[in-house]
């Protein structure tokens, strides 16, 4: 028997989870919940899921665009076994009162607080703590990146310190009302910035301490991390196979002509994937530098599809459906995700 999931919230992360969704043998999308009656509902229609507004003003105005849907988010949450929540940031603890009245589980996205749900999660780091729970958060999608590659790195070596700087892109493609146009702002002035934190909230363990400023970019984060390592024999080449055999993480070389993250959105385009999406933690393997047991390189995060998996991993772990590892290989292969190029 199938989960049902539905996903409330079909925007940037929302779209892409129900279009993940659908395709596991395990799963099913029973609906999807939006404000607002635009193409992107048209084309979820399109898709065949059942669409559902917010409210019943929402409804009202969904009917008068000629727009078919099923009803509210209310009506949604009866017909699903577990809801995505994709909303914005700070929306969640009202949705969660109305999942737990209605004895739903949930996932909840990393613009939420830790707090709302007591537990992060990231498949390669904590899946079995993910047994069984009711509500779950997806941490955003840099601490994602970090928590992978970190986690694989501590296990493999020992991670004495890391320190990170992350030039975050400033807006989504499609936010078109959002800047910087031409200036670097730190963000925040006041340091460490929240992303050591919240890698924390997975990785309790770690020594980590992050910085950041946003860039006037759309399509990705470039990480530069510098990472004390415990092994002192730690070479490049003993660092590189560990990353290569690490899900989710895709070494490229600057060699082949992939220099920048323009490089790494086009070849996206190249693997085939529906939005130019990439799944995988970027590592440019020619950047890979170990001095003094210090290990230098350089990721990139495609902040619009690295969660999305993690989303998938979620939903099994929480319906206790497959071990850690047969989940996060049938989510990597009904995603195409890669372990080499091409």
């Amino acid at each position: 028997m199938k989960v049902k999931v539905a996903v409330n919230g079909y925007g940037v992360i929302g779209r892409r989870v129900a279009d993940a969704v659908a395709k596991q043998d395990d799963m099913e999308v029973v609906g999807v919940c939006k404000v607002s009656p635009d193409y992107k509902a048209l084309f979820a229609l399109k898709k065949g899921f059942k669409l559902f507004a917010a409210d019943e003003k929402g409804v009202e105005k969904f009917r008068k665009m000629g727009v078919n849907v099923s009803g509210t988010v209310a009506d949604m949450v009866k017909e699903a076994d577990i809801i995505v929540d994709a909303t914005p940031g700070d929306i969640g603890p009202q949705n969660k009162e109305m999942y737990a009245k209605a004895s739903k589980k949930a996932i909840f996205q990393g613009g939420e607080e830790h707090e709302l749900t007591g537990f992060s999660f990231v498949a390669q780091c904590n899946y079995n703590q993910a047994l069984g729970r009711q509500f779950v958060r997806v941490v955003s999608c840099n601490t994602t990146a970090l928590c992978r590659v970190l986690n694989a790195l501590d296990l493999a070596f020992g991670v004495e310190k890391a320190r990170v700087v992350i030039a975050r892109r400033a807006a989504d493609p499609d936010e078109i009302g959002r800047g910087p146009i031409d200036a670097v702002v730190l963000d925040p002035v006041t340091l460490p910035s929240h992303h050591g934190p919240d890698v924390k909230t997975v990785l309790p363990h770690l020594n980590i301490t992050t910085m950041a400023v946003k860039v006037p970019t759309t399509h990705m984060h470039l990480h530069s991390l510098i990472v004390k390592l415990k092994d002192k024999t730690a070479t490049v080449e003993k660092v590189s196979e560990v990353l290569r055999r690490t899900p989710r993480i895709l070494l490229v070389s600057s060699k082949l002509g992939v220099k920048s993250t323009a490089h790494v959105y086009d070849l996206g385009r190249e693997i085939g994937r529906e939005r130019s999406d990439i799944f995988e933690n970027i590592i440019w393997e020619d950047s890979l530098t170990v001095e003094d047991s210090e290990l230098y390189f350089f990721m990139g995060v495609h902040q619009e599809a690295i969660v999305i998996p993690e989303n998938i991993d979620a939903i099994r772990a929480m319906f206790e459906l497959a071990s850690s590892e047969k989940s996060i290989q049938k989510t990597d292969a009904s995603l195409g995700i890669k372990s080499s190029i091409p």
